[in-house]
């Protein structure tokens, strides 16, 4: 199974000086669990804000959405896999980085982003088809 039959293509991205109440209200608007977040003049330079982030390094900590920037609580760098990659050596990606999703690049382009329930449907669809696993 090819990566791009499973990734999610459409990405939301987030000015790193924004602040997190802007990403929390993006978040719950489109329902997603995580943006891109780019800094200015670094245009291959992205990180992440996921709602993890927000729920254990503000939320749970009593700090105000309205006085932190995405910046200061964004993971960096993106952890990415190549287009190419084959869905154990995201697995395994995942594993290593105990994170619930990764990014697709392409070159230093963000293209897709890959969740763990995203892994978990691909291996539904690769029994439908009888291709096992994976």
């Amino acid at each position: 199974m090819k990566l791009h039959e499973f990734m999610t293509t459409k990405t939301e991205r987030i000015d790193g000086d924004k602040s997190v109440y802007d990403a929390i209200e993006r978040m719950v608007d489109r329902r997603i669990r995580s943006l891109v977040v780019t800094f200015p003049g670094k245009e291959t330079d992205n990180g992440v804000i996921t709602a993890r982030d927000v729920v254990f390094k503000l939320l749970a900590k009593g700090l105000d959405p309205n006085g932190v920037k995405v910046s200061e609580i964004a993971s960096k760098p993106l952890m990415c896999v190549d287009k190419d990659a084959e869905l154990t050596e995201i697995a395994q990606v995942m594993q290593k980085g105990s994170v619930a999703r990764v990014f697709v690049c392409e070159g230093e382009r963000v293209i897709g982003v890959v969740s763990l329930v995203d892994l978990m449907s691909a291996t539904l669809v690769g029994r439908a088809r009888g291709n096992g696993l994976f």
